[in-house]
């Protein structure tokens, strides 16, 4: 079979895609990416993929915006069907934002079949414009928002790197009250100032003895590097900082805590790992996704949300300082967390996307059945 994926602008999409492309190909599947400009760009990603690039255009900015963008979609509709002229792919899967629309219609220009797969807890916009046409929509979640066809509803999860699916089978870092506290802080593909600003003045206020017992790697946005890694100097904090992490998987493999936004890809790969954290949503996220993203996962127990206008040095300081003073409940937030993961998504997704491709029903895959651990200390905040 021959499979298109199409995906683009953020890490968020891409991953996944990624993760897919990956799974297709051990199956021996011939797979390409239409992407747009940004998504070509992002480091270390789809190197043995063949990689298009289409126009695709973002629906907004008033009149003139909107003639742009539908100017640009059509141009890469027109192009897109002149790839599958060559390609003949079986099944298109697109993975949400605009980047993947032109392609999308082109499919369905073609009579193509199309999978689209929502990584967020609420069903994006370009999703939703196009669920009517799809064969199947896969999600990350049992429960969508905004989505109105459920009957073609297929959750699968979110795919994740092998290499991160496989810290879940790994033992939860060793902690107790004398042992290092390793940090993780990510703001996701695009970084997060506000992590930036944040993150060093609460660790800064904890106290002495624990403070000289954390280690930090925290991904910044490139115009704060500077200024964050002279804060932590300051502070006399052991700190890493970086403004794109390539080795992902081991930073989530030695980390006892992650800090980070609450992006489809990053919750993820933390459940996948089994690993704890506190969430920070974008609030400004389309639909305010990231929130509802956060929230599946504090339910669980597996993270603490904090929604940005409450996100202070001295209210992260504390959360830190009940995290470090209880290594039991910081393990059982890792179970936790766990529980909810979906480390076989990869696999379930592509199982759903050949029985598209070859003209089956989708068969409804449900939630791997995990027992509950004991309460965390972790979750939604009152």
């Amino acid at each position: 079979m021959n499979i298109t994926l199409a995906a683009g602008g953020t890490g968020g999409h891409m991953v996944p895609a990624h993760a897919l492309a990956n799974e297709l190909k051990t199956r021996g599947h011939g797979v390409m990416l239409v992407t747009d400009a940004r998504g070509a760009k992002i480091p270390a990603i789809f190197e043995d993929v063949p990689v298009e690039v289409l126009p695709a255009g973002r629906l907004g900015g008033g009149p003139l915006g909107m003639i742009k963008a539908v100017f640009s979609v059509m141009k890469g509709r027109k192009a897109a069907r002149e790839l599958y002229r060559d390609f003949t792919p079986d099944c298109v899967v697109g993975f949400g934002g605009y980047p993947a629309f032109p392609a999308l219609l082109a499919a369905h220009a073609e009579k193509i079949p199309t999978v689209l797969h929502e990584q967020n807890a609420v069903l994006g916009r370009v999703n939703r414009m196009l669920a009517g046409k799809a064969k199947a929509i896969a999600t990350a979640y049992k429960q969508v928002q905004r989505s109105k066809d459920k009957s073609k509803e297929v959750m699968v999860g979110n795919p994740v790197r092998v290499e991160v699916a496989r810290l879940g089978e790994m033992p939860f870092p060793a902690f107790d009250e004398t042992a290092p506290l390793n940090i993780l802080v990510t703001g996701g593909s695009q970084g997060a100032s506000v992590l930036g600003e944040v993150v060093p003045e609460a660790l800064g206020q904890l106290d002495a003895s624990l403070r000289h017992r954390l280690s930090v790697v925290q991904q910044c946005r490139p115009e704060d590097i500077e200024r964050v890694t002279e804060r932590y100097s300051e502070l006399d904090i052991p700190a890493e900082t970086l403004t794109y992490i390539e080795d992902m998987p081991r930073r989530i493999g030695n980390a006892h805590l992650i800090i980070a936004r609450a992006g489809a890809s990053t919750i993820a790969e933390l459940t996948a790992a089994g690993r704890p954290a506190i969430l920070v949503p974008l609030p400004i996220a389309t639909d305010d996704h990231q929130t509802f993203n956060a929230r599946e996962m504090a339910k669980a127990g597996g993270a603490a949300m904090i929604k940005q206008p409450d996100f202070k040095p001295e209210k992260l300081a504390r959360q830190i300082e009940e995290i470090a003073g209880d290594p039991e409940a910081l393990s059982n937030a890792a179970a936790r967390s766990l529980s909810v993961g979906r480390p076989r998504a990869a696999e379930e997704l592509a199982d759903l996307v050949e029985r598209i491709a070859a003209g089956d029903n989708p068969i409804p895959i449900g939630p791997v059945g995990v027992a509950a651990p004991r309460p965390s200390g972790m979750g939604v905040p009152a």
